[in-house]
């Protein structure tokens, strides 16, 4: 088969498209001939650092980056009773962990997969895996119906998705975003927008009951200044030491923390029956050749990406 090879950190130049042996699978895989993979600023972060590499794949290389795919099940393990093949699947491959998913098959465990919608195509459900999990959830467990919540970069990856589902789970949305993307984040449900470029949020915004940060450093201090007691915040970029700096400058009982997201098939199916019912509607921007995956790499590194960038095979 077909995969994408990392010898070493550091540029997308560093790819390499080579022929592998098919992964074996454990009894409690099942094999995925790969249709559509996802990219995430996990997978350049991971890419571009020695220390990244070494956090998900140890001493092993070359690695396979990816953990973001739909496909249709092509084999199964002895184990495995929610899966035949032929089904169509997506999910988020053991994450955090070694998701080797930009290769043509991928071997996954079944209770990180779910079934795919009949309405969905490969490309969102795809698109519908890490950083739709994060967002629900970070979401499931801190917002309840009435919260008042500010989304940052509703535009990006996450944000799109957090949106949506904070809207589901009842609450009034707040983001931010350039001029240029307000009417779409008003598409997906937002209540207000905030045009940061020229508008601070922390000078305008009071009693927010939780924030969703997904850019650490600036924006996750002043964020300490809008959440009323009793509030909270979650980050899903903030580095230990920010957390532990933007703890100290919050009010009191506000509670700041990380998120790392976590691989499940009961979050991949309740995601499905939001696809299903049209509660989620990814925004796919851009969708590249597995053999441009160093482009769609610098294509997200860029930061200006609406929605999600898709690889499809």
């Amino acid at each position: 088969m077909k995969a994408i090879l990392l010898e070493k950190a550091g540029g997308a130049e560093n790819f390499q498209i080579k022929e592998v042996e098919k992964p074996q699978i454990k009894e409690n895989e099942v094999l995925v001939a790969t249709k559509a993979l996802s990219i995430n600023p996990a997978d350049f972060k991971v890419r571009m650092e020695e220390e990244g590499l070494k956090m998900f794949f140890g001493t092993e290389r070359p690695a396979i980056l990816g953990w973001d795919l739909s496909g249709e099940v092509v084999e199964i393990g002895s184990q495995v009773n929610n899966f035949q093949v032929g089904d169509k699947v997506f999910g988020m491959v053991n994450f955090p962990g070694q998701g080797k998913a930009y290769a043509e098959f991928v071997a996954a465990p079944e209770n990180h997969l779910a079934k795919m919608p009949e309405n969905t195509s490969f490309e969102d459900a795809a698109a519908t895996t890490l950083a739709a999990l994060t967002a629900l959830q970070i979401l499931e467990s801190k917002i309840k119906k009435g919260d008042r919540i500010l989304i940052h970069a509703g535009s990006g990856g996450v944000g799109h998705f957090a949106i949506q589902i904070a809207k589901h789970l009842g609450a009034h949305v707040i983001t931010t975003s350039s001029a240029k993307n307000k009417e779409f984040l008003m598409s997906l449900g937002a209540d207000e927008h905030i045009d940061y470029r020229n508008q601070s949020f922390e000078e305008v915004l009071t009693d927010i009951d939780f924030v969703f940060d997904v850019l650490g450093g600036e924006v996750l201090m002043n964020s300490t200044k809008v959440i009323k007691e009793g509030g909270a915040m979650v980050s899903i970029a903030a580095p230990p030491h920010e957390i532990e700096a933007a703890q100290k400058l919050a009010k009191k009982d506000v509670t700041v923390s990380p998120y790392l997201v976590q691989s499940s098939d009961k979050d991949m199916n309740t995601l499905k029956g939001m696809l299903e019912s049209g509660v989620l509607k990814p925004h796919v921007s851009k969708i590249f050749p597995f053999a441009e995956m160093a482009k769609a790499h610098i294509e997200q590194e860029s930061g200006r990406t609406v929605g999600k960038i898709i690889i499809k095979l």
